[in-house]
C-alpha cells in the first residue's frame, strides 16, 4: 500500500455551532475554535473537520447552503477563517471543511434564478419536472419525510428535493453546474485548505426517468434511497470531481456514503479510490427502526460487535475506513451502544479504546473525549433539528403518547449530539456568556472539561494516553497499518481484537458485560499492559481476569 500523509492521524469533528462562542451571542464562532486549538493539540488530534460554516439560512442547520465562498456572520468573518487555518498549520494540525454538493439553499443565487425560468439556464441547474394529472412526477419520500417533489407556485413544474424543500437538488449531469462546483472546491483548496468531509454525496446520481416504486409505508411513498440503489454510474461522477479538484492537491477526503453496492469498496477507498476513506456506519444502521424512531430498538452487544468485525475485515484488504461512535447526526455512543449501567466513565473509557484502536482513522466527535450524554428535553419545543420533529410527528401519527414520541427522540435525536460542548461548571457550561442557541445538558456540572482536566482519572485524560499510545513510536507502526484480526469471538460479552505488525501485535480486550469475566489469552499474545480503563489488571499465565465495562490493551 502506498503510505499517504493521513494514515496515521486522528481527526477530530467540531459542530461550530455548539463547540464555542466567543461573543457572547449563544452561538458558538470561529474565533472559538482558534482559542481552543492547543486544547485539541494536547489532546492528540490532527485532522479537524468543521461543518458547514458557509452563508445559510440554517433550516437544516448550515447543510443548506446559500454563498459557498462566504462564511455565514454567525460565526465570523473569513478573515478569521484565514487566521484559523494559518494557527492550525502553525501546530502540524490540518482543517478539513465540509463539503456540500448534492444541493444547496433555496436562497443561493442559483435557485432564486431558476425560480424565475424553470425551462431556462439556471433552471437546468436543478431538477424541474411537471407534474403527472396533478400529482408529483413520482412518488419518492425524502429524507426528512414527505414527497421529494415540492410545486412551483404558479406553474406546472415541480423540483427535487431529497432532504427538506428547502434544498434542492443539484443537477450532476449538467456540465455547467459541474464547472462552478470545481471552482468553487480549488478555490477553497488554493487558500490551503487541507481536504473535506463529503456530505450525502452518493445520492448525486439520479434515474432521470425518476420511475416511481411500490409504496413503503402508509402515506403511499417509497424511500428516496430506492431510486439512488436502483442506478449505476455514480463512480464516473466521483472520478471526475476527484480529477478536477482533490487529486491535484493531494487532499484529504472522507465521504459520508450511504447506500453503496458492497462490490464498490475498493472504487471507494482503494489504492486510488474516489476518497481517502469513507465513514464506517455499519453500528449506526443497527438503531434504524423498520418505520421510524418509535419502532427501533436498543443495539445488542453481539449485533455491535459482529458488524463492526465484518467491516474491519471487508475493508483492511482495500484501503481505510474512518471509525466514529457518533458524530453530528446521531446520538451519544455512550448512550446507544452500552448497557444503561455501563453509560459512565468507565463505559466511555471502553468504547473510546475499542474504537480509536481499530484499524483506519479514528474520527472523535466534540465531547466525546469527556464522555458527554444524550440530553433530555422537556418537551418537542426544545428540539431544533428538523429531522427530530419530524419523526416526533411520525411517532404520534403511528399511536405513540407524546411520553413515547419524546423517549423516541431522547434515545435518537442528532440534537443529542449538537448540545452545547461541557467546558466547566460555570453559567452555560462556559459555553457562551449569553443565551445558548440549544439547550445545554444539565449533567454539565458533572460532566466538564474543567472538572477533567484536573483528574487524572477522568475521560479526558484517558483519552490523552489513549491517542498518545496509538501514535507513539513503538506502536504507531502496529496501530496503523498492522492487520485487524478478531479473537475470542465465541466469549460473551467479550470485545477482543489483535493488530498484528511485521514484528509485534498488540491486543485489545474489552468486556462490554456487567459481570466479571476470566478470559484465556490467544498463544503468543504478550503480557505487559499498554492501557486499561480501570487502575488494576488482574493477568497471569496466559488468563486475564476482567472487571465489568472493563478495557485492556496488551503488548
Amino acid at each position: 500500500m502506498e503510505r499517504k500523509w493521513w494514515h496515521d492521524k486522528v481527526a477530530y469533528q467540531i459542530y461550530p455551532k455548539s463547540f464555542l462562542d466567543a461573543n457572547g451571542d449563544g452561538i458558538g464562532d470561529l474565533r472559538g475554535i482558534i482559542s481552543r486549538l492547543d486544547y485539541l493539540k494536547e489532546l492528540g488530534v490532527d485532522i479537524v473537520w468543521i461543518s458547514p460554516i458557509y452563508k445559510s439560512p440554517f433550516v437544516d442547520q448550515g447543510y443548506d447552503i446559500a454563498d459557498y465562498q462566504q462564511i455565514d456572520p454567525i460565526f465570523g468573518t473569513m478573515a478569521e477563517f484565514d487566521e484559523l487555518l494559518a494557527e492550525a498549520h502553525k501546530r502540524d494540525m490540518y482543517i478539513v471543511m465540509d463539503l456540500v454538493i448534492n444541493h444547496c439553499s433555496d436562497q443561493h443565487e442559483w435557485f432564486q434564478k431558476a425560480l424565475q425560468d424553470p425551462e431556462g439556464e439556471y433552471g437546468d441547474y436543478f431538477y424541474f419536472r411537471k407534474g403527472k394529472d396533478g400529482q408529483p412526477p413520482s412518488n419518492y419520500r425524502s429524507y426528512f419525510g414527505g414527497s421529494t417533489w415540492e410545486k412551483v407556485e404558479g406553474t406546472d413544474y415541480y423540483y427535487l428535493h431529497m432532504f427538506a424543500k428547502e434544498q434542492p437538488d443539484l443537477n450532476w449531469e449538467n456540465p455547467r453546474v459541474l464547472e462552478e462546483l470545481y471552482s468553487m472546491i480549488n478555490w477553497w483548496l488554493d487558500k490551503g485548505l487541507d481536504g473535506f468531509r463529503i456530505d450525502a454525496i452518493i445520492n448525486i446520481k439520479k434515474d432521470l426517468d425518476f420511475k416511481s416504486f411500490p409504496a413503503d409505508g402508509p402515506d403511499g411513498l417509497a424511500g428516496c434511497w430506492r431510486m439512488v440503489e436502483s442506478v449505476d454510474g455514480v463512480g464516473e461522477m466521483l472520478e471526475d470531481l476527484k480529477r478536477h479538484t482533490f487529486a491535484k492537491y493531494d487532499a484529504f477526503t472522507v465521504g459520508e456514503v450511504f447506500n453503496m453496492k458492497p462490490e464498490e469498496l475498493k472504487e471507494f477507498i482503494g489504492e486510488d479510490g474516489h476518497f481517502s476513506t469513507m465513514f464506517d456506519f455499519s453500528a449506526h444502521k443497527l438503531t434504524y427502526g423498520e418505520h421510524g424512531w418509535y419502532d427501533s430498538r436498543p443495539v445488542q452487544f453481539e449485533d455491535f460487535r459482529a458488524v463492526t468485525v465484518r467491516a474491519q475485515l471487508e475493508s483492511q484488504e482495500i484501503g481505510f475506513l474512518a471509525n466514529i461512535i457518533e458524530n453530528h447526526d446521531e446520538p451519544r455512543g455512550v448512550c446507544t451502544y452500552l448497557p444503561k449501567e455501563l453509560q459512565n466513565e468507565t463505559g466511555a473509557k471502553l468504547l473510546g479504546t475499542v474504537s480509536i484502536l481499530l484499524r483506519g482513522i479514528p474520527f472523535i466527535f466534540q465531547g466525546q473525549e469527556i464522555g458527554m450524554q444524550n440530553c433530555r428535553m422537556e418537551s418537542i419545543d426544545e428540539y431544533d433539528d428538523i429531522s427530530t420533529k419530524n419523526e416526533y410527528q411520525l411517532a404520534l401519527s403511528a399511536g405513540c403518547s407524546v411520553a413515547e414520541a419524546l423517549e423516541a427522540c431522547y434515545h435518537r435525536s442528532r440534537d443529542n449530539a449538537r448540545t452545547p460542548v461541557q467546558w466547566s461548571s460555570g453559567k452555560n457550561a462556559g459555553f457562551t456568556s449569553g443565551t445558548p442557541w440549544l439547550k445545554v445538558n444539565p449533567n454539565y456540572q458533572e460532566i466538564n472539561v474543567a472538572e477533567q482536566q484536573g483528574r487524572e482519572d477522568s475521560v479526558l485524560n484517558y483519552y490523552k494516553r489513549l491517542i498518545a499510545l496509538r501514535k507513539s513510536p513503538e506502536w504507531s507502526e502496529v496501530f496503523t497499518y498492522g492487520r485487524f484480526v478478531p479473537v475470542l469471538e465465541d466469549e460473551e460479552n467479550i470485545f477482543a481484537y489483535e493488530r498484528r505488525g511485521e514484528d509485534r501485535s498488540a491486543l485489545v480486550v474489552a468486556n462490554f458485560g456487567l459481570s466479571g469475566r476470566v478470559v484465556t489469552l490467544p498463544s503468543g499474545a504478550g503480557e505487559a499492559v499498554l492501557l486499561s480503563n480501570l487502575p488494576e489488571v488482574k493477568l497471569s499465565g496466559g488468563r486475564l481476569e476482567l472487571l465489568p465495562g472493563q478495557v485492556a490493551v496488551l503488548g
